[in-house]
């Protein structure tokens, strides 16, 4: 695996350019991110879970964090982009990915350099992709049953995710155990026709990618993976829990209106260059 010192500094948003995968090409390109923010006490247990023999890069971007991130992702021999001032998650996520995609890869997985997610299981979320049964893989902590539980997520958020996850599945037509899951894959062409850089810069990013890519016609699989809530695992308080919770209840609520013929109040779809502005 071939890594990269520099480190860069905040990428604008701009429209991607991002360059075809070489012809040829059997094995997709697997390329780790790693969303990072004061991760300094479990980035090197995170990097080192990562099966080396199924990542072709690894690429860290930090959100300005406040601790030695930055330094000890130097010492891994990460390559590092490092943003000026903090951009909020779904910021970091944007960066990670159009990063990602600028390097070639044919498969992105985001894991949490916090260590909540098993780094260990990325074959098994790269799999269905690669056999070509899936666009996006979840891995999800609620389809064991306990699971969560045993894993230490407190009962307040084990009730607001089966609760909105209900909501989605209905609104969405889908059948999926959770969608608010922070371990993910993504193939190449899904990232590059959906509009991921219009969203927001904050956790609800995660919501709108997923109704942009249902939207867009691509396919979802999820995976059962442990749940791992502990002292240094990255997590938001009640508050900003119900706070997450409104903010997709009003991205659904967009995108009924969206699907009623209205307007777009986030960019659900990739524009048409023919068609008239709803």
């Amino acid at each position: 695996m071939l890594h990269n010192r520099e480190v860069i500094h905040s990428m604008p948003i701009e429209p991607l350019a991002i360059p075809a995968l070489r012809e040829g090409n059997v094995k997709p390109y697997v390329v780790v991110v790693l969303p990072a923010y004061n991760a300094a006490r479990t980035l090197v247990r995170t990097y080192r879970a990562i099966p080396q023999e199924v990542v072709d890069d690894v690429i860290l971007v930090d959100d300005a964090s406040q601790d030695d991130t930055v330094e000890i992702a130097r010492l891994l021999n990460l390559r590092v982009i490092q943003h000026d001032k903090n951009l909020g998650y779904g910021g970091n996520q944007k960066t990670c990915y159009r990063a990602a995609l600028e390097s070639g890869a044919g498969i992105v997985v985001m894991v949490h350099p916090d260590y909540q997610y098993d780094p260990t299981l990325i074959p098994q979320m790269i799999a269905p992709i690669q056999n070509g049964k899936a666009d996006c893989v979840l891995g999800s902590r609620m389809l064991q049953k306990g699971g969560a539980s045993a894993g230490g997520m407190p009962i307040y958020k084990q009730i607001g995710n089966r609760f909105l996850t209900k909501v989605e599945n209905v609104i969405l037509g889908q059948n999926l155990s959770e969608y608010h899951t922070g371990y993910r894959a993504y193939s190449r062409r899904l990232l590059l026709s959906i509009p991921f850089t219009e969203n927001s810069n904050n956790f609800v990013f995660d919501t709108e990618i997923i109704i942009q890519l249902l939207v867009a016609g691509f396919r979802i699989k999820e995976i059962p993976i442990p749940t791992r809530y502990f002292a240094h695992a990255s997590s938001v308080d009640l508050a900003r829990s119900v706070q997450y919770g409104l903010a997709i209840l009003k991205r659904l609520a967009f995108y009924l209106i969206w699907k009623a013929g209205g307007r777009q109040y986030f960019a659900i779809a990739q524009p048409d260059p023919g068609a008239a502005p709803r």
